[in-house]
């Protein structure tokens, strides 16, 4: 995350609408691209009459155009400054095949200027190209309204909005997973297919606990690595009362994991905690793994893969960190009300301040409070959030999910670990939708308003079965 994105852009027109239509809503469409820090692929009025795509001739250029850019193209944005030539445009997308996704744009027509010279038409071209996809079987995306200029508002906020969807696509395809330990004998609800995520393009990679333990004895206090990743530590969060030999268990733990990580080229991870961790190692690797994910390189415990790769399409989505909690308690006899928690891992991005190292009560009670230390120990902060939980339906032979948007509130909470009140209306029917669906008792939460990019990209492009909470 953080490059530049890139759109190719696929200027439609039909020759007996006015060709001045077709110069300036190119330029248009180019300005509001700029304007949004995105770069533009898009043919020139040299290689085609206005820039746009029209003939047979004009998408073999387009589509050729686009090849040469394929490794760096996000998205495909279908402009229509007037009713645009509906075969030319599939045929340019069908040629280039770039599997990416496609938003399609139509300009308003002015009511005083309808005659021959600047009627548009595109309010009905628009549903013309939309046919011709749907025949041609390329999946696309739309604006809120059915038009909307380039400089307009609406189109700036769709423009972000397709950004998320496209980043979402790209960054979950061909995506390496690295899962760290086995699934704890406990966690039945963890279970999930690699082989039905491997068909969607997602790879998990593993490495064995022991291999983890073997790796940390090798390693010197003074080794670089170490001594960099402890350094990391004390300044990422007030460490407490954590005694200096905890500390430096994390940083091996870290410095392990993060050179596996990187020989591996694995992207998230996912790690088993409870309790090997504590029993054998001595620490709980929440600090790690919450630093992980504030650096957007999501961590989840317990090997739940499946909620690391909803904490990755919120991250995504947002530009910033996820985390994943347990919908956990209900909040006092508010229905709309819930308390999500864990114990924790969450990134510091997620907490008020005040957040601070500590050791896990409740992994305490049984290994010992000396074997349990590391854990993030505060409040979640108020603010709007998106949730999103992906499963992978073995009997049905495909991915699931469901997303949706709510709050976190500032309501009290006497409690430990990091925990906060959410707040989503209709949550009664949410959570209904969720138990009588067998989804996992973890979601992914990310503090910005994301679950439509969510949806689009995992339901449209990616093939997945979703469900969207309103």
């Amino acid at each position: 995350m953080g490059r530049q994105m890139t759109m190719g852009v696929v200027v439609g027109n039909r020759g007996f609408f006015p060709g001045h239509l077709a110069t300036s809503g190119r330029l248009e469409m180019i300005a509001a691209l700029e304007a949004a820090g995105i770069k533009a692929i898009v043919l020139t009025p040299e290689e085609t009459a206005h820039g746009a795509v029209e003939t047979y001739e004009d998408a073999k250029k387009c589509a050729a155009l686009f090849k040469k850019h394929a490794s760096e193209i996000d998205g495909i944005i279908i402009t229509l400054p007037n009713f645009g030539e509906e075969r030319g445009l599939a045929d340019a997308l069908r040629l280039a095949n770039l599997q990416v996704p496609v938003l399609i744009q139509a300009t308003p027509d002015h009511a005083g200027k309808m005659g021959i010279a600047f009627r548009r038409d595109s309010f009905c071209g628009k549903m013309s190209i939309c046919n011709n996809l749907k025949q041609y079987g390329i999946p696309y995306s739309l604006t809120t309204l059915h038009t909307e200029a380039p400089d307009s508002t609406e189109f700036k906020s769709d423009l972000q909005w397709f950004a998320a969807v496209c980043r979402i696509v790209r960054g979950l395809r061909n995506v390496r997973f690295g899962a760290i330990g086995a699934r704890p004998t406990a966690f039945n609800t963890v279970r999930y297919s690699e082989k039905l995520l491997e068909r969607s393009g997602i790879t998990v990679e593993t490495l064995d606990l022991s291999e983890v333990m073997g790796r940390i004895e090798k390693s010197k206090d003074n080794d670089d690595a170490v001594q960099a990743k402890l350094a990391a530590i004390k300044k990422y969060i007030p460490i407490g009362d954590t005694p200096e030999a905890a500390l430096m268990k994390m940083a091996k733990l870290g410095a392990v994991i993060d050179g596996w990580m990187a020989a591996s080229e694995l992207t998230v991870s996912a790690v088993q905690c409870w309790t090997s961790i504590e029993e054998y190692l001595g620490i709980v690797p929440c600090t790690v793994m919450s630093m992980m994910s504030e650096q957007l390189i999501p961590s989840a415990c317990e090997v739940d893969i499946l909620g690391t790769l909803s904490m990755y399409a919120l991250t995504l989505a947002s530009e910033t960190p996820s985390a994943l909690l347990d919908w956990n308690n209900n909040y006092g006899d508010n229905p709309d009300k819930a308390v999500c928690f864990h114990c924790s891992n969450l990134p510091k991005h997620f907490f008020r301040e005040g957040v601070k190292m500590d050791y896990q009560l409740i992994i305490a009670g049984t290994v010992g409070k000396e074997n349990a230390h590391g854990t993030l120990d505060g409040t979640v902060k108020a603010g709007d959030m998106s949730f999103a939980r992906f499963s992978t339906d073995d009997f049905q032979g495909q991915i699931t999910g469901y997303v949706g948007q709510g709050r976190f509130t500032d309501d009290p909470l006497q409690t430990f670990g990091g925990a906060g009140v959410v707040e989503i209306p209709n949550m009664q029917k949410l959570l209904r939708y969720i138990c009588e669906n067998g989804f996992e008792h973890h979601v992914a939460a990310n503090f910005a308003s994301v679950a439509g990019p969510v949806y689009e990209a995992a339901n449209n492009y990616l093939g997945w079965k979703m469900h969207r909470h309103e």
